[in-house]
């Protein structure tokens, strides 16, 4: 199996892995690919395995990266994710390394993702990128790590940018900082709306579109940033259960 790149010619033909396109899903895969079509325009590179499954790399020059972190001339990577049957089987390595290569041709001075302490849902795993050479340069809480691969020792040292990392905001009730980089944020976010909405909770979502939005964002993970009362809550994407159960532990919605 080959890896091959999706860019604004094959786009609408090609699967995007992270949400393989069906009937249920098309409007949400979509919503990604508008997205992915602006960030072609930055510099983006979304390189797949050529086959039907969730085996990618995605990633940008970090002066256009849709994250508040403050280094030039590296590149960003937004998602890196390989899973089910092709776990095992080194295409995360070949993906890895093709990013690196990228990197070097195009004169970049190192590589930097968002990742954290532990393993956490929708982000790029520590311990694989730990052992691949990556570094921990900077932290945010309540569980951001910044982590750079330097191609030289004179790199620039990758920082978060002070509005991200100390995971507050000065707003009361539940809000949410989002955007469509990942397609499942177009299907859940309005699911919660109408939860909150059906049972007059204090709720505001916050779109972000631009480069300019997100690089000033209150919290690293620009797909997706819970507060509750001016303390961020989660960064990961709620189903209807899931924001009910939140809601119910913090009182804010009383159990049934």
């Amino acid at each position: 199996m080959s890896i091959i790149s999706v860019n604004i010619n094959n786009i609408d033909n090609e699967h995007i892995c992270c949400a393989i396109s069906d009937k249920k899903g098309e409007n949400c895969v979509g919503s990604k690919k508008v997205w992915l079509k602006e960030r072609f325009k930055d510099g983006l590179v979304f390189k797949k395995l050529d086959e039907r499954g969730k085996v990618f790399i995605e990633y940008i020059p970090s002066e256009k990266a849709f994250a508040p972190i403050t280094v030039n001339n590296y590149m960003y990577i937004n998602c890196f994710w390989v899973s089910g049957k092709f776990k095992g089987k080194g295409y995360g390595n070949k993906l890895l390394d093709e990013c690196i290569i990228d990197a070097k041709n195009k004169g970049k001075d190192g590589l930097v993702v968002l990742s954290s302490k532990k393993k956490k849902p929708f982000l790029s795993e520590p311990g694989y990128l730990k052992y691949k050479g990556f570094k921990v340069c900077d932290k945010a809480e309540p569980y951001y790590e910044l982590l750079y691969l330097p191609f030289s020792e004179n790199s620039d040292i990758p920082k978060f940018k002070e509005c991200a990392k100390k995971g507050v905001i000065d707003e009361t009730g539940v809000v949410l900082y989002y955007s469509n980089q990942c397609p499942h944020t177009d299907k859940y976010v309005p699911i919660i709306e109408r939860v909150a909405k059906e049972n007059d909770i204090n709720f505001k979502a916050i779109k972000l579109n631009k480069v300019e939005e997100a690089q000033n964002a209150p919290a690293p993970f620009t797909t997706y940033s819970l507060f509750i009362n001016g303390k961020f809550e989660t960064n990961e994407i709620l189903t209807e259960k899931k924001f009910i159960k939140i809601m119910t532990a913090k009182g804010i919605l009383l159990s049934k």
